[in-house]
């Protein structure tokens, strides 16, 4: 097996084994600096653990899972806010949302469920529909960014605006296939309805 996975593996292994000291150990003590106090190492290796991955796409979303997720949920968590309180019932559930870029819907007050026009409500069909769409969507946007990494082994031919546009396309593609491809297992498997990471921003008339 290649290093690089070996090393893949070894950081989230570690990562999780971190996820279950929060979740058996420092959930017990009481929120306030003494929950932080325990909490210091856990920040301490989820920001070094990143710098053991030498592959730019491994190490950039490790870093954005473990150091800034993790370690902003965990903060939050010190003084029991964030999505991770109250204890949530599962080790799993918990794991999840600690390290993971979903957020869970909240249900919607009872008075915004009565309006008077029901044509506006959502039916399962269109929801469904919605769903294929957006996974056509990814895949599209997965052949582009495969088009884009091979279109760099003619860079020395590309003019440097053409280049730079490049990088910023490979930039927002990358993003959204990676928190995508973290988000589906999760939904899944545990049946989250999850709030929409991206909607499609590149549509907005006020850029």
């Amino acid at each position: 097996m290649d290093a690089k996975i070996k090393n893949f593996i070894k950081v989230w292994i570690t990562a999780i084994t971190s996820l279950c000291y929060c979740y058996y150990i420092v959930a017990r003590i009481p929120r306030g600096m003494m929950r932080l106090l325990f909490l210091l190492p856990i920040f301490y290796l989820f920001t070094m653990l990143p710098c053991n991955l030498n592959s730019a796409h491994l190490g950039g979303s490790t870093a954005f899972f473990l150091g800034w997720l993790g370690n902003f949920k965990l903060l939050l968590f010190a003084f029991d806010q964030g999505p991770l309180s109250p204890p949530l019932p599962k080790l799993l559930h918990f794991i999840s949302i600690a390290c993971l870029p979903i957020k869970l819907k909240q249900d919607p007050p009872p008075n915004t469920n009565k309006n008077k026009n029901p044509s506006h409500q959502n039916t399962p069909k269109s929801h469904n529909l919605t769903k294929v769409t957006r996974s056509m969507l990814l895949v599209i946007k997965a052949l582009f960014l495969a088009m884009i990494i091979h279109a760099y082994d003619y860079r020395a031919n590309l003019h440097l605006y053409v280049i730079l546009s490049l990088y910023c396309c490979h930039t927002y593609l990358a993003v959204k296939i990676v928190l995508a491809l973290a988000a589906a297992p999760v939904q899944a498997i545990f049946g989250f309805e999850i709030e929409l990471q991206f909607n499609e921003p590149y549509l907005a008339t006020s850029l």
